[in-house]
């Protein structure tokens, strides 16, 4: 399941570098080096971060549209990731630092972009929301931090299904959706279940259900790569002996 998944992701990335190696050509012609690429990137995740804190403090409870704009940002600041990577390959200027500044960075900009999405959903009394952001960031973190820990013991623990990609994607494209059925459904509206005395689900739903999903699998990704490496590292010791 694990190796057609990763088969899947790889297919639609190479898909989605054909699109974009036309604009990355443009980039390299611009004189734009890849760690460039990934400082605007993370310049974008700080004006999600805005957006959000905005919204936070400038808007009500019932317009999301703060939402929807910021999940349109993360999905260009995403593109990004892509675009560093694609610029160093194409533009021949692969580097050690390189590899290292893009990936702080992305932690970078990760962590900015949960802050401004607990920030609003503390503002907008969605406490139980916020908590499930931060046990999200929490989980993104840790996926990361397993894989450099496993490479930094020589041996290889990534793969799984909430990885950064699908995290972004994940993240933006249910803010996008929020904030636009909040224009046609409203920003308040509510379901009730007859018998139930709370609403069970409300537009804000539709950004924070899945949230609460990221939470979950994000930090069953990080426990499955630790399982994976504990039995990469076992094996290395059992032929080494």
């Amino acid at each position: 399941m694990e190796q057609q998944t990763t088969s899947l992701r790889t297919t639609l990335q190479l898909s989605i570098y054909k699109v974009i190696d036309p604009f990355v050509k443009v980039l390299i012609k611009l004189g734009l080096t890849p760690n460039a690429v990934t400082t605007i990137g993370f310049m974008l995740n700080v004006g999600v971060a805005v957006i959000f804190i905005f919204g936070a403090e400038e808007g009500n409870r019932g317009d999301l549209t703060y939402v929807g704009w910021a999940g349109g940002l993360i999905l260009f600041a995403g593109l990004f990731d892509m675009l560093d990577g694609q610029v160093a390959r194409l533009g021949n200027m692969k580097s050690t630092f390189g590899a290292l500044y893009d990936s702080v960075v992305d932690r970078y900009s990760e962590l900015i972009m949960f802050l401004g999405i607990c920030w609003y959903l503390v503002a907008h009394h969605y406490f139980l929301s916020s908590l499930f952001a931060f046990i999200a960031l929490i989980g993104s973190m840790m996926v990361s931090y397993v894989r450099a820990r496993a490479e930094g013991l020589g041996i290889e623990s990534k793969g799984g299904l909430m990885q950064r990609p699908e995290r972004v994607i994940t993240i933006g494209l249910c803010a996008i959706l929020c904030g636009v059925s909040s224009l046609y459904i409203g920003g308040d509206y509510k379901l009730f279940i007859p018998g139930i005395k709370y609403h069970v689900f409300e537009t804000m739903s539709i950004f924070t259900i899945p949230i609460v999903a990221l939470a979950f699998l994000t930090n069953i990704t990080a426990f499955n790569r630790l399982m994976n490496a504990k039995k990469a590292l076992l094996e290395k010791e059992n032929s080494e002996k």
